[in-house]
């Protein structure tokens, strides 16, 4: 088994990794490994070839693989160690990293400090329960997406779209640019759950139906698909009777929800958050394991690439102050933030208490989904009863991430974070 020291291990090569990996060495960390199971650097951005990245970072539209570059650009300059086509296998309590690839074989790569950037997977078949056989043609919208945009291979002639995320949403457009017939999207929820221009410039400008309220019961046909069956549903998402309706297509796209991929977080032991899926996390973005932080999808799902790559920054500047402070410093007490009305959840969940005497007020940055859709809301943050920060928002709705930056006074003792919404929508 070869070995390898490392200062900062970062595991996961898309845009959370490779944002931390380079904010790492721009903070004076020495040695950065990067570690990417895929055989290029980039992650899911690779198969992104649509615009609408980079809005927020470069004040300009940017498809997936231009944003990437210039990660990948910016990581080759200042020398990173990459390994790519690499697959981590686990990562221990004590910042042991074991993996593998055909170059080296098995590896343990001891490190300081280990940022988890391992992104999120797709939801399946067998998540949503519907009946029929397995036939081929029911697949996830991701890989749709890779297969159209990097194998070139046109996965179907004929579909219909279950859920309304937001890779499910793009994907009813890349199809039917590529002269597929996508006959609907459903929706088991009475809310779609993509951004909103991605329903207007994807959906409305084509002609796609959205349906909500509406999910799939049925695949039908046994080699490959030759129809769904679709029905409305109740309040509790049952299907009503005498609702069905019977579509004939050969391609069924699953794009049913994301959810970070954590299985190395959890063989470690991580804390996992009910709510996000992804680690429970400090204002460093360390996990309750000293020394592990996680960043971007891996942390919760995020819907911006540009707040997916300030989250591998912020873990970066944390795992950079872990390595200054030192173990026999990270006993620290933490502070617990509440999601408050109409919050779905918070990141970070925690706010350490020990901090360096000169830091009397902390810059922290939250992110936050709400729970309900409104055409204006108002974020409030409160800190031991009084309103610390308040910021206005044109619209919210669930599928949106909302961030927002403030300084928190050294003696706070708790922490909620509320939305006061207007008119809804």
């Amino acid at each position: 088994m070869k070995k390898m020291l490392t200062d900062i291990a970062v595991i996961g090569g898309g845009p959370a990794g490779l944002a931390a990996a380079i904010e790492a060495k721009r903070l004076g960390i020495e040695r950065v490994t990067l570690l990417e199971r895929d055989i290029e650097l980039g992650g899911i951005l690779r198969q992104c070839i649509h615009d609408g990245f980079g809005i927020h970072r470069f004040k300009k539209r940017m498809s997936g693989n231009q944003y990437a570059q210039v990660f990948i650009d910016d990581a080759e300059k200042n020398g990173i160690e990459t390994l790519v086509d690499t697959m981590v296998l686990e990562v221990t309590r004590d910042k042991k990293i074991y993996a593998c690839n055909s170059r080296d074989g098995m590896l343990e790569i001891t490190a300081k400090a280990v940022i988890l950037a391992t992104g999120c997977r797709e939801r399946t078949a067998s998540q949503v329960f519907i009946y029929g056989d397995r036939p081929a043609g029911v697949l996830t919208a991701g890989v749709v997406q890779r297969y159209i945009n990097i194998e070139g291979y046109l996965p179907g002639k004929t579909a219909v779209i279950l859920g309304s995320g937001d890779i499910g949403l793009i994907m009813a457009r890349r199809m039917t640019l590529e002269g597929v017939a996508v006959k609907g999207v459903y929706e088991v929820m009475p809310s779609p759950g993509g951004l909103t221009r991605n329903i207007v410039q994807c959906l409305d400008d084509y002609g796609i139906p959205l349906r909500l309220s509406t999910t799939v019961t049925k695949v039908h046909g046994r080699g490959r698909v030759e129809a769904v069956t679709v029905a409305k549903v109740d309040e509790r998402r049952r299907p009503i009777a005498g609702t069905e309706e019977t579509i004939e297509c050969d391609l069924l796209v699953l794009a049913v929800g994301l959810i970070p991929e954590n299985e190395l977080a959890v063989k470690a032991g991580i804390q996992i958050d009910s709510k996000t899926r992804g680690a429970v996390l400090d204002d460093d973005f360390e996990t309750d394991i000293p020394g592990i932080f996680a960043a971007g999808n891996a942390a919760a799902v995020f819907d911006l690439v540009d707040y997916v790559s300030l989250s591998g920054e912020l873990a970066a500047r944390g795992a950079a102050k872990f390595l200054k402070r030192g173990e026999p410093h990270c006993s620290a007490e933490y502070i617990d933030v509440v999601a408050g009305d109409n919050v779905g959840f918070v990141i970070p969940q925690r706010i350490k208490t020990i901090e360096n005497a000169e830091e009397d007020n902390r810059k922290l940055q939250f992110f936050m989904r709400v729970n309900t859709v409104a055409k204006s809301a108002k974020i409030k943050c409160a800190v031991d009863g009084e309103c610390l920060k308040e910021k206005k928002c044109k619209h919210v709705a669930p599928p949106e991430m909302l961030s927002f930056e403030t300084e928190l006074p050294r003696s706070a003792k708790k922490i909620i974070i509320e939305v006061e919404t207007g008119e809804k929508a």
